[in-house]
Protein backbone atom coordinates (compact mmCIF):
# COMPACT_ATOMS: atom_id res chain seq x y z
CA UNK A 1 0.00 0.00 0.00
CA UNK A 2 3.01 2.11 0.60
CA UNK A 3 4.11 1.65 -2.80
CA UNK A 4 0.39 2.87 -4.55
CA UNK A 5 0.62 5.84 -2.13
CA UNK A 6 4.55 7.32 -2.85
CA UNK A 7 3.52 6.25 -6.78
CA UNK A 8 0.75 8.75 -6.25
CA UNK A 9 2.36 11.11 -4.44
CA UNK A 10 5.20 11.46 -7.08
CA UNK A 11 2.47 11.32 -9.82
CA UNK A 12 0.83 14.82 -8.15
CA UNK A 13 3.67 16.42 -7.76
CA UNK A 14 4.57 15.99 -12.02
CA UNK A 15 0.80 16.95 -12.89
CA UNK A 16 1.35 20.26 -10.17
CA UNK A 17 4.84 21.40 -12.25
CA UNK A 18 2.94 20.60 -15.62
CA UNK A 19 0.14 22.77 -14.68
CA UNK A 20 2.43 25.39 -13.81
CA UNK A 21 4.24 25.29 -17.38
CA UNK A 22 0.76 24.82 -19.43
CA UNK A 23 -0.65 28.07 -17.34
CA UNK A 24 1.95 29.95 -18.39
CA UNK A 25 1.33 28.61 -22.18
CA UNK A 26 -2.36 30.29 -21.54
CA UNK A 27 -1.14 33.32 -20.12
CA UNK A 28 1.34 34.16 -22.73
CA UNK A 29 -0.87 33.29 -25.85
CA UNK A 30 -0.99 37.15 -26.53
CA UNK A 31 2.97 37.53 -26.19
CA UNK A 32 4.29 38.35 -29.59
CA UNK A 33 7.39 35.65 -29.76
CA UNK A 34 6.31 33.35 -27.16
CA UNK A 35 7.31 29.81 -27.90
CA UNK A 36 4.97 27.48 -25.83
CA UNK A 37 6.70 24.50 -23.74
CA UNK A 38 5.46 21.00 -23.64
CA UNK A 39 6.19 19.05 -20.30
CA UNK A 40 8.65 15.64 -20.64
CA UNK A 41 7.73 13.15 -18.40
CA UNK A 42 9.95 10.30 -17.47
CA UNK A 43 10.25 6.91 -16.12
CA UNK A 44 11.85 6.84 -12.92
CA UNK A 45 12.88 2.69 -12.27
CA UNK A 46 13.77 1.73 -8.44
CA UNK A 47 15.48 -1.44 -9.73
CA UNK A 48 18.10 0.68 -11.80
CA UNK A 49 18.67 3.57 -9.65
CA UNK A 50 18.06 2.59 -6.23
CA UNK A 51 20.03 4.57 -4.43
CA UNK A 52 17.87 7.81 -5.73
CA UNK A 53 14.90 6.33 -3.90
CA UNK A 54 13.77 6.29 -0.42
CA UNK A 55 13.70 3.16 1.08
CA UNK A 56 10.25 2.93 1.53
CA UNK A 57 10.00 3.00 -2.13
CA UNK A 58 12.42 0.37 -3.18
CA UNK A 59 9.36 -1.54 -3.85
CA UNK A 60 7.80 0.52 -6.36
CA UNK A 61 8.42 -0.53 -10.22
CA UNK A 62 7.82 2.83 -11.44
CA UNK A 63 7.57 6.67 -10.53
CA UNK A 64 6.33 9.08 -13.27
CA UNK A 65 8.20 12.62 -12.48
CA UNK A 66 8.52 15.58 -14.81
CA UNK A 67 11.79 15.07 -16.95
CA UNK A 68 11.92 18.52 -18.42
CA UNK A 69 10.18 21.07 -21.03
CA UNK A 70 10.26 21.13 -24.74
CA UNK A 71 10.39 24.42 -27.02
CA UNK A 72 7.99 24.42 -29.83
CA UNK A 73 10.14 26.07 -32.16
CA UNK A 74 7.17 26.65 -34.46
CA UNK A 75 6.86 30.03 -36.33
CA UNK A 76 3.98 32.12 -35.09
CA UNK A 77 1.78 34.25 -37.34
CA UNK A 78 3.11 37.44 -38.56
CA UNK A 79 1.47 40.46 -38.24
CA UNK A 80 0.84 44.20 -39.55
CA UNK A 81 1.18 46.91 -36.99
CA UNK A 82 2.88 49.52 -39.55
CA UNK A 83 5.30 50.45 -36.51
CA UNK A 84 8.95 51.90 -37.33
CA UNK A 85 10.94 49.77 -34.95
CA UNK A 86 8.38 46.55 -34.63
CA UNK A 87 10.53 44.00 -36.30
CA UNK A 88 9.44 40.08 -37.41
CA UNK A 89 12.25 37.31 -38.42
CA UNK A 90 10.76 35.55 -41.07
CA UNK A 91 13.01 32.24 -40.51
CA UNK A 92 14.35 30.09 -37.57
CA UNK A 93 16.53 32.64 -36.31
CA UNK A 94 15.59 35.32 -33.32
CA UNK A 95 17.31 38.77 -32.15
CA UNK A 96 20.24 38.57 -29.63
CA UNK A 97 19.96 41.07 -26.72
CA UNK A 98 21.80 41.92 -23.77
CA UNK A 99 20.11 41.09 -20.80
CA UNK A 100 21.82 41.56 -16.92
CA UNK A 101 22.91 37.70 -17.59
CA UNK A 102 23.92 37.62 -20.59
CA UNK A 103 23.15 37.03 -24.36
CA UNK A 104 19.22 36.15 -24.60
CA UNK A 105 17.60 35.45 -27.81
CA UNK A 106 14.02 36.64 -28.71
CA UNK A 107 11.93 36.41 -31.51
CA UNK A 108 9.42 39.65 -29.68
CA UNK A 109 10.57 42.65 -32.03
CA UNK A 110 8.77 45.34 -30.42
CA UNK A 111 11.36 47.54 -29.92
CA UNK A 112 11.71 51.21 -28.69
CA UNK A 113 14.24 53.69 -28.89
CA UNK A 114 16.06 54.75 -25.22
CA UNK A 115 16.78 58.01 -24.08
CA UNK A 116 20.50 57.09 -25.10
CA UNK A 117 19.44 56.60 -28.48
CA UNK A 118 19.52 52.39 -27.87
CA UNK A 119 17.75 50.29 -29.75
CA UNK A 120 15.91 48.51 -26.72
CA UNK A 121 13.26 45.58 -26.46
CA UNK A 122 10.27 46.56 -24.11
CA UNK A 123 11.80 45.76 -20.87
CA UNK A 124 14.53 48.09 -21.94
CA UNK A 125 17.34 45.34 -22.60
CA UNK A 126 19.54 46.59 -25.71
CA UNK A 127 18.98 44.90 -29.01
CA UNK A 128 22.95 43.58 -30.45
CA UNK A 129 24.09 44.41 -33.70
CA UNK A 130 27.18 43.24 -35.55
CA UNK A 131 29.06 45.49 -33.00
CA UNK A 132 27.30 45.28 -29.74
CA UNK A 133 24.27 47.81 -28.28
CA UNK A 134 22.62 49.49 -31.68
CA UNK A 135 22.65 53.10 -31.91
CA UNK A 136 20.04 54.75 -33.82
CA UNK A 137 20.56 58.39 -34.39
CA UNK A 138 17.42 60.63 -34.80
CA UNK A 139 15.66 60.25 -38.18
CA UNK A 140 12.90 57.95 -40.40
CA UNK A 141 14.66 54.52 -39.35
CA UNK A 142 14.69 51.24 -42.00
CA UNK A 143 15.75 47.86 -42.06
CA UNK A 144 16.66 45.96 -44.69
CA UNK A 145 15.50 42.27 -44.90
CA UNK A 146 19.51 40.83 -43.78
CA UNK A 147 19.01 43.38 -40.83
CA UNK A 148 20.64 46.44 -42.23
CA UNK A 149 19.64 49.35 -40.07
CA UNK A 150 19.48 52.93 -42.07
CA UNK A 151 18.88 56.35 -40.90
CA UNK A 152 17.75 58.85 -43.29
CA UNK A 153 19.30 56.80 -45.57
CA UNK A 154 22.41 56.74 -43.96
CA UNK A 155 24.11 52.90 -42.53
CA UNK A 156 23.75 52.86 -39.10
CA UNK A 157 24.45 49.22 -38.46
CA UNK A 158 23.10 45.89 -38.38
CA UNK A 159 21.05 43.48 -36.23
CA UNK A 160 22.60 40.47 -34.69
CA UNK A 161 20.52 37.13 -35.83
CA UNK A 162 21.54 34.04 -34.32
CA UNK A 163 20.46 30.84 -35.39
CA UNK A 164 20.96 27.71 -33.75
CA UNK A 165 22.48 23.98 -34.65
CA UNK A 166 19.71 21.27 -34.97
CA UNK A 167 19.21 19.64 -31.85
CA UNK A 168 19.75 22.34 -29.99
CA UNK A 169 17.88 22.82 -26.14
CA UNK A 170 16.86 26.46 -25.71
CA UNK A 171 15.93 27.29 -22.23
CA UNK A 172 13.59 29.74 -21.39
CA UNK A 173 14.26 32.96 -19.64
CA UNK A 174 11.27 34.71 -19.02
CA UNK A 175 8.05 35.09 -21.36
CA UNK A 176 9.79 35.45 -24.55
CA UNK A 177 13.38 35.51 -23.75
CA UNK A 178 15.73 32.38 -24.14
CA UNK A 179 19.18 31.55 -23.62
CA UNK A 180 21.21 28.28 -25.37
CA UNK A 181 24.80 26.68 -24.89
CA UNK A 182 27.52 28.09 -25.77
CA UNK A 183 28.70 27.20 -29.06
CA UNK A 184 25.21 26.80 -30.64
CA UNK A 185 25.13 29.62 -32.61
CA UNK A 186 25.29 30.22 -35.82
CA UNK A 187 24.42 33.23 -38.23
CA UNK A 188 21.09 34.03 -39.35
CA UNK A 189 21.85 33.44 -42.79
CA UNK A 190 18.50 31.51 -43.40
CA UNK A 191 16.43 34.63 -41.79
CA UNK A 192 14.71 37.73 -43.12
CA UNK A 193 13.89 40.83 -41.16
CA UNK A 194 10.36 42.35 -41.58
CA UNK A 195 9.72 45.81 -40.65
CA UNK A 196 6.04 47.19 -39.66
CA UNK A 197 5.02 43.86 -38.04
CA UNK A 198 4.95 41.09 -35.14
CA UNK A 199 5.64 37.48 -34.43
CA UNK A 200 2.16 36.38 -32.36
CA UNK A 201 2.92 33.74 -29.99
CA UNK A 202 2.52 30.04 -31.37
CA UNK A 203 0.19 29.16 -28.46
CA UNK A 204 -3.10 27.82 -29.66
CA UNK A 205 -5.27 29.22 -26.81
CA UNK A 206 -7.96 26.42 -27.15
CA UNK A 207 -5.39 23.45 -27.14
CA UNK A 208 -3.46 25.28 -24.43
CA UNK A 209 -7.21 25.54 -22.32
CA UNK A 210 -8.08 22.10 -23.13
CA UNK A 211 -4.67 20.10 -22.20
CA UNK A 212 -4.80 22.53 -19.08
CA UNK A 213 -7.99 20.83 -17.68
CA UNK A 214 -6.99 17.93 -18.79
CA UNK A 215 -4.00 17.72 -16.18
CA UNK A 216 -6.00 19.78 -13.60
CA UNK A 217 -8.84 16.44 -13.69
CA UNK A 218 -5.77 14.11 -13.32
CA UNK A 219 -3.80 16.08 -10.30
CA UNK A 220 -7.39 16.04 -9.00
CA UNK A 221 -7.84 12.02 -9.65
CA UNK A 222 -4.41 12.06 -8.11
CA UNK A 223 -5.40 13.75 -4.77
CA UNK A 224 -8.19 11.71 -4.23
CA UNK A 225 -6.21 8.61 -4.59
CA UNK A 226 -3.79 10.41 -1.63
CA UNK A 227 -7.00 11.06 0.47
CA UNK A 228 -7.82 7.10 0.07
CA UNK A 229 -4.82 6.34 0.77
CA UNK A 230 -4.73 8.18 3.82
CA UNK A 231 -7.52 7.31 5.12
CA UNK A 232 -6.85 3.44 4.68
CA UNK A 233 -3.73 3.64 6.58
CA UNK A 234 -5.33 5.74 9.72
CA UNK A 235 -7.66 2.68 9.45
CA UNK A 236 -5.37 0.34 9.52
CA UNK A 237 -3.75 1.93 12.29
CA UNK A 238 -6.85 2.18 14.37
CA UNK A 239 -8.02 -1.04 13.67
CA UNK A 240 -5.68 -3.76 13.43
CA UNK A 241 -2.68 -2.47 14.71
CA UNK A 242 -3.94 -2.72 18.05
CA UNK A 243 -4.88 -6.33 17.48
CA UNK A 244 -1.33 -7.46 16.46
Amino acid sequence: MDSGYYAACAGLRARTQALDLMASNLANSQTSGYRSQSVVFQSLLAAQSPASLPPLNRAVNEFGVLGSSVLDLASGVLEHTGGALDLAVEGPGFFAVQAGTGVLYTRNGGFRVSAKGQLVTADGNPVLGDQGPLQLPSGNVSFGPDGTVSVNGASAGKLQLAEFAPGTSLRAEGKSYYSAPAGSIRAGAGSSVRQGMLESSNVNAVTAAVSLISVQREAEMLQRALSLFHSEFQRIAAQDLPRV
